[in-house]
């Protein structure tokens, strides 16, 4: 089908556009405060490329957190906008399931436990396992420190996302330090590969709903905390 994807909820921007012969055009660039003045004119290169109107789109495919606060807020009002415009859905996606995918494009995963820098010393996380049915989700998202991480049950998980670096990797539990470790971000190219799934069990919605997934309410530490933490 023709579909439009995109993420901005790290600091990568990935975009990419798929005819419905199965043909793709990707973008890559830097995320954070670039991706709100690059999004837009990347999809429409893309689609540009790929032969395709915004109207020929089956949905507009989004990353819709959690992640960066202002990269989800810019994945929501531009997937509103051009959704809008061309009267097609969008597809919102949770950045997470999207991480699970890219490690098993990428590594064959089956098990995942996704992993994603939620700042302020914490992790987003949740755990994915993939069969015959497609992606089930194991456990809920949530936020929180390194250090209380849980493994799920059973063998052959892997970690995969993007908080393996020095801020966090020692502060993982004993039990978790131990496993493979992918490094994965949720893709365009793994929002392809969700969406039929995702369509077929009739994800999506009207421009009106493309909304954030925050998982956490808080942007920012008060100077009290900051101190507290430093401490």
């Amino acid at each position: 089908m023709n579909l439009l994807a995109f993420d901005t909820s790290t600091e990568h921007l990935s975009v990419a556009a798929q005819r419905a012969d199965g043909r793709r055009w990707q973008h890559q660039g830097p995320g954070g405060a670039q991706a709100s003045a690059a999004l837009i004119p990347a999809a429409l290169a893309l689609l540009a490329e790929a032969g395709l109107a915004l109207g020929d789109l089956r949905a507009i495919v989004f990353g819709r957190g959690p992640g960066s606060f202002t990269g989800l807020r810019t994945a929501c009002s531009v997937a509103q906008g051009l959704a809008f415009g061309a009267g097609v859905p969008v597809l919102p996606v949770d950045t997470l399931l999207a991480v699970a995918e890219a490690a098993r494009q990428s590594h064959g995963a089956a098990r995942v436990l996704a992993l994603l820098d939620a700042r302020m010393g914490e992790l987003y996380s949740a755990a994915y396992a993939h069969g015959a049915g497609g992606w089930q989700p194991l456990r809920d998202m949530a936020v929180a420190p390194p250090e209380a991480l849980a493994a799920p049950p059973g063998d052959g998980w892997v970690l995969a996302g993007n908080a393996f670096g020095a801020e966090y990797a020692g502060r993982l539990p004993p039990a978790l330090r131990a496993w493979p470790r992918i490094d994965a971000l949720p893709t365009a190219a793994a929002l392809l590969g969700l969406a039929p799934a995702l369509l077929a069990a009739g994800r999506a919605v009207p421009a009106d709903q493309a909304l954030p997934l925050y998982i956490r309410d808080k942007v920012a530490q008060t100077t009290a905390e900051r101190a507290a933490a430093a401490r």
